[in-house]
């Protein structure tokens, strides 16, 4: 990774964290020169405003693909991403569900959101699709399963910006979901 990859990656970790807390129109380039220890030059070498750093943030997918061709078996792959998302939902200050509420509104950016939605629902039924065939997951509506994975997630995320959830909402999210594609087998 090159030293200005390197510093972009630094950048979008601390300005990922400031909106967190400060949602998306509270934040300045001030505040992620800030957050990053960069002067404004610096930091405008590598982004030129809040909208930039933020879209980049929200535009960052995670894939199932190389795992997929890799051969990976699925319930390994869907056990390792409900773990991860197990751990950022119960990391509720790294949650960016007011910022992206904010900057969805405020700019019209909904034809970006349903762009990532849509590609979020096409690697969630890749992969219930792909567990149906190895013959990890039991025959479900692939389709129907993979919003109701997603949209479980986006739900408990923008609720734990308001309600308290202990870990147990979020272990019960991770069960739910193994529960369906197990057929109700599943047990830890």
């Amino acid at each position: 990774m090159s030293k200005g990859d390197e510093t972009r990656k630094n950048i979008v970790e601390a300005a990922t964290m400031v909106f967190a807390q400060k949602g998306y129109k509270n934040v300045s380039m001030t505040d992620i020169c800030e957050a990053t220890g960069l002067s404004r030059g610096g930091l405008y070498r590598h982004y030129s405003s809040t909208a930039e750093i933020f879209r980049e943030i929200v535009t960052d997918d995670y894939s199932f693909d190389e795992r997929i061709r890799r051969g990976d078996k699925a319930l390994e792959i869907l056990t390792d991403t409900l773990t991860y998302v197990v751990e950022a939902l119960d990391q509720k200050e790294k949650s960016l569900s007011l910022a992206i509420y904010e900057y969805a509104s405020m700019e019209d950016n909904r034809g970006l959101f349903h762009e990532i939605d849509e590609r979020a629902r096409k690697r969630w039924k890749d992969l219930i699709e792909y567990g149906m065939k190895t013959g990890e997951f039991c025959t479900v509506d692939a389709e129907a399963v993979a919003e109701m994975i997603l949209y479980y997630y986006q739900g408990l995320r923008m609720w734990s910006k308001v309600v308290d959830m202990d870990e147990r909402t979020s272990e019960n999210y991770r069960k739910t979901v193994l529960l369906v594609l197990s057929g109700g087998k599943y047990e830890d």
